[in-house]
Order: C-alpha cells, then sequence, then structure tokens
C-alpha cells in the first residue's frame, strides 16, 4: 500500500493579506487586549507581541513611534503583509535606483515580496496633537528567521552591511 503525504499549504500574498486584515479586525474588537502592556502601549519606544505562529505563518502586533526606525532591510526568505491599525507610517523601499516613499494610513494594507528592501517610520498625522504610537499588524511566511540590513552608497547602490538570525519582526 502506497500512502500520500499532503504538502503543507503554501501561503501567498493575498492569503497574508487577508490574514493581517482578520488579525486587525481582532485588535481593533479587543480580542487581543490581553497581550498588550499593563498602563498600554509605550509611547517612547518600540514594542511588539506574536499574535498568531505556526510552521507556516506568524503575525505580529506591532508598535511604531517617533524618531524610532527600523533600518533599511528585507525579510530573508519570507513574504511579508501589514495592516495599519492606527496612525500612520511612511515606508522607503529600494527600486533599483533610489528610495521612494509611500504614506500608509490606519486602514491601509501593503505586501512585501521575497527581495522587498525598505526602512519604516512613525509619521505625524493631522488628527493627532500628540505623537501618539502607530499600531500595524505584521504576518510573515513562512515565519522570519533571518533579516538582512542595508545602506545606499555614495554611488547610488544598495550594500548589505549584514545579516542576522531572528525569530522575531525586529532583527
Amino acid at each position: 500500500m502506497v500512502s500520500t503525504v499532503s504538502a503543507p499549504t503554501r501561503l501567498r500574498v493575498p492569503d497574508l493579506l487577508n490574514a493581517v486584515d482578520q488579525a486587525a479586525d481582532g485588535v481593533l474588537s479587543g480580542r487581543y487586549d490581553h497581550l498588550l502592556p499593563p498602563g498600554g502601549v509605550p509611547t517612547d519606544d518600540r514594542w511588539y507581541t506574536r499574535i498568531h505562529g505556526d510552521d507556516d505563518l506568524d503575525i505580529w502586533l506591532i508598535s511604531w513611534v517617533k524618531d524610532h526606525a527600523t533600518e533599511l532591510h528585507d525579510h530573508g526568505g519570507s513574504l511579508g503583509a501589514l495592516t495599519l491599525v492606527s496612525g500612520a507610517l511612511d515606508e522607503f523601499r529600494w527600486d533599483g535606483e533610489a528610495l521612494r516613499r509611500r504614506r500608509l494610513n490606519a486602514g491601509d494594507q501593503a505586501a512585501f515580496p521575497l527581495g522587498w528592501v525598505h526602512d519604516v517610520v512613525w509619521a505625524p498625522t493631522h488628527s493627532l496633537t500628540v505623537a501618539a504610537p502607530t499600531l500595524s499588524v505584521h504576518a510573515y511566511a513562512p515565519p522570519l528567521t533571518a533579516m538582512s540590513y542595508y545602506e545606499v552608497t555614495n554611488r547610488n547602490t544598495l550594500r548589505r552591511n549584514r545579516t542576522e538570525l531572528t525569530d522575531g519582526p525586529e532583527g
């Protein structure tokens, strides 16, 4: 008798966009309040927590605060996606010739294919008078294992500075 084993389902970008959208709904409905730090999300430092994890997919709730960038990076061999829960972010993506800025506001989604090199930073919003943290939900498939960090050279090329092993959204 021959037995067959089905291969694990491979997540694609549409699946990741759906995953972060559903997780963002859970954040907004309070389903993950028990994962928030006592006293709420810090306003002076980055913060993150895993809200789902298995062999195929990690989902993270991440906060962004003023003056704390991530550095220009990629996600190794993982696809990524995000949904912005609150606030705004500026993404600076390397397009092969220069860094291009994209503004993301609450409710926006973005996907990150393999090889996507970017930096993400907190952005001010007109609706807030104080610098409140921005919250986003990120999904990675497969879960992150490495992130590479880059710089733009004087010749306007991209140079990898280092690669770090990681099991979280911050190297």
